[in-house]
């Protein structure tokens, strides 16, 4: 026994240095405290777990870590052993001093610095180490550390004793006490032994207001990443749990880490003396370098790329990574451990990373490679940014992408067919045809990689060049033929494509070919078969062997007699046939096809016809629960197919409770989102900063339906029928102004249009104008579970009458009301227009966004051109204006004002000829009975009474007009028929003098 470690002399000579300079004392404080509160803060595991593979290495063993909980003699402590070499007197001497580490020479070790046992001082001011005290020796000893005993040693130092009384904690870990002696002094039998099986412990009392259970909890959920970023290391057992543990996977490079997979690619490397000039003395000696890519597995084998992520040097930092893979390399990094040091060495070991990522990427199967393929984005670190460059450009001109011939090509002299959906069949069919550089994978890969993108285009352009038997190309036919039918446009894209003709020429593009056996590949007809052997210019009969129905859809059409007797080939060579025959030419065959065809076709002519909580998923991997769907729901026949929904493991769907799902996010059918006191649009449903944008104010109380934007175009009505007929969303559909009635009238689908395109059923009135939504031709619509009542369909906008409630709505009846196929009559005429500039007035619409067209809807039902079309504000005026050029409805000046037109008022000018006899307005039976009968007073005043009434206008077009009823320029009223003018008078007159 003894003091084996020579702690009594180190803590002489630190006393001896404070007691000499204060200001020492005060650096160690504060050089302790920074390594506290900073660099070391939150990382005692990481510090522990790698002091535990430094000392599993350097005794050739596996290294194990195990930490527990106990009650020590102060209180709970927490303890952390570890198997390898025990402590020493370098190893103590290190411990007790500042960035002076024992490791130097130890070029496999992990810990460079010599602080990492700083990350114990947030937990603990009295650490303790326990540890064998020699290789075949049974008894134990070790070193401790406490703030208390250092406190009390530097008290009779005068200059770090009131430096003490300032900070209140002196620096621990500069002061050393051999455990041996410790005990002695008290009586004590000796030190008590670490767990069975473990060389070397870790015993941390922990301060006030540390939770031990915490500490336990976060140690069980990192003990993977410590498993994957130290080799050294091959358990980490916490207590109360199953150890972690690393092993063999099935195949090389992989491990399994506590049940999870894990591909590993390695390399390592040396640097040269011109790499390790920029760094510290006591790192330049370590010039092995080592990287270790992790990828994440799963149960399938297939890669589980990661998206957030830190550099491991090997242990995590803070360098941020968005890379499919862990990066755990040997970079130099400051200090702390934190940020990776730039220079020379950290380029040598990033290109060794690059090489390593790229056998990572070969070790993968190759349809799954690309999701290796950095993603695309700002960088999260200057680290991650220069990696992904890096990267990329490595990957760019390495040989890995798998290619449809089957060898593996470059990326950056690859190319990709440019077919969403199309079949790998299709894509090796072209390979052995000639397009040897196109790639096997789809979709397509990341722009980065400079794959090169064959067009539908480009494709038909190359084709040209390839030379295969017609049973070839039929082949190609079949295989495009499903994706054609998929991807929209794509149809017009190939209609150039090549056909092999009956007489061994190649037409460029089906519309201009005739299909032998009326399309179907059959045998042809003899006669066309005569036709087709005559080879003649602009006639292309396809060969039967590569007839197929997707050159019907490009335009071909069936090559039976009828058609070709009209044919404008066969009809030239007709006109023709007298000159061949003088030139020498046989005109037997052409007379011989000819004939064959009018035989066939019974003697008559024929016309030429072309004619879209983690849970596991159904594959095992793990999702949030809201992201997850049951795989009996009901919404989910409803989605669309890029709705980003996953299905639920069924085992977990079977084995607990469906609402137990369901509250914890599992999506059975529409769930409603409920907010009693909304603060802002923050509840992440489609379009609700738009929503929330339109509100008079925020909303009481927020109950809105979400994921509606999942829902496919072309599932709407059932989607309506599900959300109508459960209490809860209907109530969410049916409120006034919600979001969710906001967001179906805008973005649901009835029959590929919008609600509002379509008319509820009882709104008769309207029929002129919109279509019946129960004649929507949706292509379920026989399929409905059951019918969507009209309150929902009004909810949501189908119209239930004409009130315009924005822009778009607007637009629609104003094209609606221009279309000459439509025929409203004046009554609905005039309310549409009404609406129109109600919808102005309200300020619902704003007349400056209208798209206004260059016609409107006359009062006589027709559609007229804007520069003959005036609204008519007094009534009067129409008797001399065409009714197929006026315009009426709701306020006048708001109505020209919206469709930019003149008022009437404003374009005619008259006189009336002759004074007329006065005669007072009371004075006239019918007036006086017909304001009775209108419940109105009986105008003062008196008009000027014609036989007959004629003004001659002078504007818009000259001319003299018999009216029932004029207002002169001066407000005075002319009438051959008073009520006419009395009706005027009650509409648009205001002098009644």
């Amino acid at each position: 026994m003894g003091d084996r470690y020579g702690t009594a002399a180190l803590r002489a000579g630190v006393l001896d240095s404070w007691a000499a300079s204060p200001t020492r004392f005060r650096e160690d404080a504060n050089a302790e405290e920074d390594l506290r509160l900073g660099g070391y803060a939150d990382a005692w595991l990481v510090e522990l777990a790698q002091n535990a593979a430094d000392a599993a290495r350097a005794a050739g063993v596996p290294g194990r870590l195990a930490l527990a909980l106990v009650d020590g003699p102060g209180g709970p402590e927490l303890r952390v052993a570890n198997t390898g070499a025990g402590l020493d007197v370098a190893g103590v001497a290190a411990l007790a001093s500042l960035r002076a580490s024992a490791k130097r020479d130890d070029p496999g070790a992990v810990g460079l610095f010599g602080v990492g046992f700083a990350a114990v001082l947030p937990l603990s001011d009295a650490p303790r180490i326990v540890s064998r005290t020699g290789p075949a020796d049974d008894r134990w000893g070790g070193i401790g550390f406490s703030a208390e005993r250092t406190a009390a040693a530097v008290a009779g130092l005068a200059g770090p004793a009131a430096e003490l009384a300032r900070r209140g904690e002196p620096p621990i870990l500069r002061l050393a006490w051999d455990l041996e002696e410790l005990a002695a002094a008290v009586g004590a039998p000796g030190v008590p032994a670490p767990p069975a099986g473990y060389d070397t412990e870790v015993r941390l009392p922990l301060r006030p207001g540390v939770d031990g259970a915490a500490l336990l909890d976060r140690a069980a959920a990192t003990a993977v990443d410590l498993l994957v970023a130290l080799p050294d290391l091959v358990e980490v057992a916490v207590a109360g749990r199953e150890p972690v543990r690393r092993e063999p996977g099935e195949r090389p490079g992989e491990v399994v880490v506590g049940g999870r997979r894990w591909l590993l690619a390695r390399a390592t490397g040396t640097l040269d003396e011109d790499a390790t000039r920029g760094q510290g003395a006591e790192q330049r000696s370590r010039r092995s370098w080592s990287v270790c890519w992790a990828l994440p597995l799963a149960a399938s084998g297939a890669p589980e790329p990661l998206s957030d992520e830190v550099l491991h040097a090997p242990t995590p930092t803070t360098e941020r990574l968005a890379l499919p893979a862990r990066l755990i390399a040997t970079v130099p990094v400051e200090p702390d451990r934190r940020r990776v040091r730039p220079g020379r060495a950290t380029d040598a070991v990033l290109a060794g990373a690059v090489a390593a990522y790229l056998d990572l990427v070969a070790a993968v199967a190759p349809g799954q490679r690309v999701a290796l393929v950095p993603e695309v984005g700002f960088p999260r670190s200057e680290l991650d940014g220069r990696l992904r460059e890096l990267l990329v450009d490595a990957l760019r001109a390495a040989r890995w992408l798998p290619g449809a011939s089957g060898a593996e090509l470059a990326p950056g002299g690859a190319e990709w067919l440019d077919l969403p959906g199309a079949p790998d069949s299709l894509r090796a069919r072209l390979a052995a045809a000639g397009f040897d550089r196109l790639a096997a994978t789809d979709p397509a890969p990341p722009a980065a990689l400079g794959v090169a993108r064959v067009s539908a285009i480009d494709l038909v352009s190359r084709l040209f060049g390839i030379e295969r038997p017609p049973s070839w190309w039929r082949e190609l036919y079949a295989e495009l033929a499903p994706v054609a039918e998929d991807v929209p446009g794509l149809l017009d894209e190939l209609r150039a494509l090549p056909v092999p003709l009956a007489d061994d020429r190649t037409a460029a593009g089906p519309a201009t070919v005739l299909l032998p056996g009326a399309g179907s590949g059959a045998a042809p007809d003899p006669a066309v078969a005569a036709v087709a052997a005559l080879g003649l210019p602009g006639l292309h009969i396809a060969h039967v062997d590569a007839v197929h129905p997707l050159l019907v859809r490009l335009g071909a059409r069936a090559a039976d007699p009828a058609a070709l007797l009209e044919h404008p080939a066969l009809a030239e060579a007709v006109d023709r046939s007298l000159d061949d025959a003088d030139a020498g030419l046989d005109p037997a065959p052409l007379a011989a096809a000819v004939l064959g065809l009018v035989a066939a076709t019974g003697g008559g002519a024929g016309r030429p016809g072309l004619a879209a909580l983690a849970l596991p998923d159904e594959r095992g991997r793990p999702a949030r629960a809201d992201e997850l769907v049951l795989p009996d729901a009901a919404l989910r026949p409803l989605l669309a197919p890029d709705a980003g929904l996953d299905v639920l493991d069924p085992a977990w769907a079977a084995r607990f409770d469906r609402a137990v799902l369901t509250t914890v996010g599992v999506v059975d059918g529409f769930v409603v989102l409920v907010d009693e006191e909304p603060l802002g649009p923050d509840h992440d449903l489609d379009g609700e900063e738009d929503w929330w944008d339109g509100l008079d104010g925020p909303p009481a109380r927020l109950v809105a339906v979400r994921d509606l934007d999942l829902v496919d175009d072309e599932a709407w009505p059932a989607a309506l029928a599900l959300l109508a007929g459960e209490r809860e969303t209907r109530e969410a559909l049916l409120t006034p102004g919600s979001y969710t009635q906001w967001w179906l009238s805008r973005h649901a689908r009835l029959g590929g249009h919008r609600p509002a395109h379509w008319r509820l059923s009882s709104a008769i009135d309207l029929a002129a104008l919109h279509e019946d939504v129960s004649e929507d031709p949706g292509p379920d619509r026989e399929t409905r579970s059951r019918p969507v009542d009209e309150q929902v369909l009004a909810a949501i906008g189908v119209r239930a009458d004409l009130r315009i409630r924005d822009t778009a709505s607007a637009d629609d009846l104003l094209l609606r009301l221009t279309d000459p196929d439509r025929h409203p009559d004046a009554a609905l005429i005039a309310r549409a227009h009404a609406a129109l500039s109600e919808s102005v007035a309200r300020g619902d619409v704003l007349a400056d966004d209208l798209a206004l067209p260059e016609r409107v809807r006359a009062l006589d039902g027709t559609v007229v051109d804007v520069d003959l079309a005036v609204v008519l504000d007094d009534v009067w005026l129409g008797a001399v204006l065409p009714p197929g050029e006026v315009v009426v409805g709701g306020d006048p000046a708001a109505l020209a004002e919206l469709l930019d037109l003149p008022l009437a008022s404003e374009v005619v000018a008259a006189e009336v000829e002759g004074a007329g006899e006065p005669v007072r307005w009371s004075a006239l039976g019918e007036i006086v009975l017909t304001c009775d009968v209108l419940g109105v007073p009986v105008p003062d005043g008196e008009l000027r009474r014609h036989e007959a009434l004629t003004v001659a206008v002078t504007r818009p077009s000259t001319g003299r007009f018999t009216v029932p009823a004029w207002r002169d320029a001066a407000g005075t009223w002319h009438a051959a028929d008073p009520v006419r003018a009395l009706l005027g008078l009650l509409g648009g007159g205001t002098d009644q003098d």
